[in-house]
């Protein structure tokens, strides 16, 4: 059960934060899919306190994408229990300490995977942040370093001893990345030596993924990363697998180009038209997979620079599609 705060949920399903992506068109657009918690981009401590405006406006949430957790990450402790208190400022229905990210930069700073150097000063920010803000705080990390120094077991039980409500882990190494299997086995070990809830992240892309993770660890949560970049329908599908032990959505043509459009008109309310537009190009590889003559299509898109053409365009497309199907 994944009860944090007023989160009270079986077997939940979560996105992931993830930089430069789930911003607040694509959290609301999984949440309208099925996700039951949803995170924002991880954002800077160092960032918060210094008051950069770009940084800060990672942290805005709205009422539609709750629940939804604020992720900052930071090495630095008073940095981070300001950081924790600016975003606790934008009323999240949790925080979230960021102790996983592998990125170089990060790590080369103390901070993310950098925590899992030392242990007891991980137990001591977490406990600082917990002790400084009222909301619920929780912390995601990996399984260690590297393959000859998995520390896991004793920094989950530093971090439950540190006041935080709930883990994520990600089944793999720092010096791992995103490489190799995670390794899920890992999650049974550590429910039997904390009593709060934890989720699983890392080798999630399908909803039988899901299921069978669930099935094999026990856990309380699965965690969502890169399984749902262009692929929102995967927590529609994981909520109809789990319910009913049946996928019944089908990802045509009609779905993929309607929930991208859905996705960016979000965005354009968000950002504002050229921005919005621009960064969404990075979405319509994931979206539009496997479709007839899409590489000509996302061709296209890319010389485009306002929202009315993009619809245009792609709806012209999927009527094309729509053609095409009933002649093959």
């Amino acid at each position: 059960m994944w009860n944090v705060g007023k989160i009270n949920i079986d077997k939940a399903v979560l996105l992931a934060p993830m930089e430069d992506v789930t911003d607040i068109s694509f959290r609301t657009v999984c949440r309208e899919l099925g996700a039951d918690v949803v995170y924002t981009e991880f954002v800077n401590s160092e960032g918060l306190i210094r008051s950069n405006e770009k940084t800060h406006k990672k942290l805005r949430i709205i009422e539609e994408e709750r629940p939804v957790g604020i992720q900052i990450y930071g090495g630095n402790i008073k940095s981070m229990i300001g950081a924790a208190k600016i975003a606790e400022a934008e009323n999240p229905d949790l925080i979230d300490i960021n102790a996983g990210c592998w990125i170089k930069g990060v790590v080369a700073c103390g901070a993310g995977a950098g925590l899992l150097k030392d242990p007891a000063y991980m137990a001591e920010l977490v406990k600082s942040v917990v002790d400084n803000v009222s909301v619920p705080v929780t912390v995601k990390t990996r399984l260690g370093m590297d393959g000859s120094s998995i520390t896991i077991i004793e920094v989950v039980k530093r971090l439950e001893d540190a006041g935080a409500k709930a883990l994520t882990i990600h089944c793999r190494t720092r010096a791992q990345g995103h490489s190799g299997i995670a390794d899920w086995s890992w999650i049974s070990k550590i429910k039997e030596v904390v009593s709060i809830p934890v989720a699983l992240n890392g080798s999630i892309f399908t909803a039988e993924d899901v299921k069978k993770a669930f099935e094999e660890t026990n856990a309380d949560a699965i965690m969502i990363a890169r399984g749902a970049i262009g692929n929102p329908w995967i927590f529609k599908e994981t909520k109809e697998l789990l319910t009913t032990g049946i996928v019944e959505t089908v990802i045509d043509e009609e779905l993929r180009i309607k929930t991208t459009l859905r996705h960016l008109k979000l965005a354009v309310e968000v950002k504002g038209e050229k921005r919005a537009v621009l960064e969404h190009r990075k979405f319509y590889t994931g979206y539009l997979k496997g479709l007839h003559n899409a590489s000509h299509v996302r061709k296209e898109l890319m010389s485009i620079c306002e929202y009315n053409p993009v619809e245009e365009l792609l709806l012209k497309y999927l009527h094309e599609l729509l053609i095409y199907r009933c002649l093959v």
